[in-house]
């Protein structure tokens, strides 16, 4: 099954990520890509597209939402889309406010998944999130082992 996974990075957690699903995949099936690298023709033959992106602001980045906003109506149509964000454990901070936030406007993973659909993607899973300790790293233990796994259902 020929497989694109595209992300965004800030400091390479999201990147850590991606690599972690991609080692689920045939490696001559599966590119991995920064969204800003990808090439033009990247999408051709895909069956399966995963988007991941750190989360900024509750949001996913602007680069993410334009690479997917920026593709043709139903350019998706009968692929099969995953959704993936990497974010801070808001329970973990313990921070009403923060907990708030997360309640009212929730974590990147979830826009990115909505904006595929509307793409004509095929949603294959829940939108998933994995976790980093502090805002710039590193991943919580255990989340590339978690990643892979989750690419692999």
């Amino acid at each position: 099954m020929k497989t694109l996974i595209v992300y965004d990075t800030f400091f390479g957690n999201t990147k850590q990520i991606a690599e972690a699903m991609g080692s689920a995949f045939d490696p001559e099936e599966v590119v991995i890509s920064h969204v800003n690298d990808l090439k033009t023709g990247a999408l051709e033959g895909v069956e399966l597209l995963i988007a991941g992106s750190p989360t900024r602001a509750f949001r996913p980045t602007k680069g993410i939402l334009d690479f997917i906003i920026g593709l043709p109506a139903n350019s998706l149509k009968g692929v099969s889309v995953m959704a993936f964000d990497t974010r801070i454990d808001s329970k973990q901070v313990n921070n009403k406010v923060l907990n708030v936030m997360v309640k009212l406007f929730g974590y990147g993973a979830e826009p990115i998944g909505r904006k595929l659909e509307q793409k004509g993607g095929v949603l294959a899973k829940k939108p998933e999130g994995f976790f980093v300790m502090e805002s710039e790293g590193p991943l919580k233990t255990g989340e590339l082992e978690r990643a892979s796994k989750w690419a692999k259902k």
